[in-house]
């Protein structure tokens, strides 16, 4: 990376604050520590969290015929008791659940930067969150009262509550965001192209901060109908990189971290916890389900070339890690085409193995991930890994974590319909 002291003219981005609502944990901290353990989230689904006597139980849905029944859920998640201090957002209660995770995540991540809400320069923050499906709970609540119940109305919130823009809107108006908020959609990379957005944001100068993560909440009886459709969804379990995979397990929760300008991090005395050096974004333009080897290539091609470094500065990578038997191929594929020699002493996991596949919060939580590998100095497990896929034979790092110095990190986001993001991450600025 350049030298050059950050004055506020060559913007260079830190992240400042992360926050995280996983099934194996429901802040950064304790989903670490589910890391540490190998902690596996997936399970039977015991009930969808719909906040409608009609879905709470699969096996009372009328006409119930799922071949699916495991999925990574959230249990025990308490949002009146996380979001109880919230005091602008007069309807955060009333959020549909991808909302709330991605309020407390964002909430967790803002106390951890040390800034101050309302924000004092409100138009110079920005919030961005991603999500694949948004609202689709309550999107789907609303469906069966007016079809199947023929209800007169659905709830007067239905509509704020499942739009796209919802999560940014609720997060940025606890905080008094005034600048550029919204919500992007690119399937399980739209967590990854929120942080990236963000970046840009601050970079080109617009901003000084900015919100920006994904969030999820896809657990309905129709959504699990939609996935068991495509036949890429495991009955089993999720087993990244392993020769016994057989397709990948639905997760939810939210990734969200702070970003700012190093000039405006350094000005208040905030503690960087790292910075993002390098960001890559490309689409495939081949298939919307097969994934293809030159878009995600390129994609990790170009964050390392936007963070100004040679493929051997990479110790550790967070990979997409799907557990579907092509798309992990691919990725191999990719990594060994960009990386070289240098490949075989990559150190890699596929954390999905732990959390499940939470869509388009995958990128939010990876980059806590990666930040915390870095700052730990510990590389975390891809549990499930018995006997490796023998054209998956790079180092995933199969069922225990070890120790390791990371100087810089990559996360992998590789979504369905062939839109990839790659993030680098490096230590803080001296």
């Amino acid at each position: 990376m350049t030298d050059l002291m950050d004055t506020g003219v060559s913007r260079r981005v830190v992240v400042t604050g992360m926050g995280a609502v996983t099934p194996i944990g429901h802040t950064v901290g304790e989903l670490w520590a589910g890391m540490k353990e190998g902690r596996c989230a997936v399970g039977p689904i015991e009930r969808f969290p719909q906040n409608d006597p009609h879905f709470l139980v699969p096996s009372q849905i009328p006409g119930f015929d799922l071949e699916i029944l495991i999925a990574a859920q959230i249990r025990g998640f308490d949002y009146r008791a996380r979001l109880k201090h919230f005091k602008r957002d007069k309807l955060i209660m009333f959020a549909d659940r991808y909302s709330l995770f991605a309020a407390a995540a964002a909430d967790e991540a803002i106390k951890q930067s040390g800034l101050v809400i309302p924000f004092a320069s409100p138009y110079r923050v920005a919030c961005i969150i991603g999500s694949g499906e948004a609202g689709i709970m309550n999107l789907e609540i609303a469906y069966r009262h007016i079809f199947e119940l023929k209800q007169p109305s659905t709830h007067p919130l239905t509509l704020v509550r499942f739009i796209g823009s919802s999560a940014a809107a609720h997060v940025g108006i606890e905080c008094g965001v005034k600048g550029p908020t919204f919500g992007i959609c690119s399937a399980c990379s739209s967590g990854a192209h929120a942080i990236k957005q963000g970046r840009d944001l601050i970079r080109s100068g617009l901003v000084d901060v900015a919100i920006v993560g994904g969030a999820e909440a896809p657990h309905t009886y129709g959504t699990m109908r939609a996935w068991q459709a495509t036949r890429l969804l495991s009955p089993e379990g999720i087993f990244p990189f392993a020769k016994r995979r057989n397709g990948t397990v639905l997760g939810e929760g939210a990734g969200v971290l702070v970003l700012e300008s190093m000039h405006h991090a350094k000005v208040r005395g905030a503690r960087i916890l790292a910075e993002l050096c390098g960001v890559g974004a490309t689409s495939d333009c081949t298939d919307m389900i097969e994934p293809d080897v030159e878009g995600a290539s390129q994609a990790i091609r170009l964050a390392l070339d936007d963070a100004q470094l040679a493929p051997s500065d990479i110790d550790y990578v967070n990979a997409h890690g799907l557990g579907v038997a092509r798309n992990d191929r691919i990725e191999t594929r990719a990594i060994k085409q960009v990386f070289g020699k240098h490949a075989g002493a990559l150190v890699l996991s596929a954390t999905k193995s732990m959390y499940g596949h939470p869509l388009g919060a995958s990128g939010g939580i990876a980059a806590a991930v990666c930040i915390k590998a870095m700052e730990e100095g510990w590389v975390p497990p891809t549990i499930g890994l018995d006997e490796a896929d023998p054209e998956c034979d790079l180092d995933y790092t199969p069922n225990v974590g070890r120790s390791r110095k990371l100087t810089y990190s990559m996360s992998n986001s590789f979504a369905f319909t062939g839109l990839n993001a790659a993030l680098v991450f490096g230590p803080p600025p001296a």
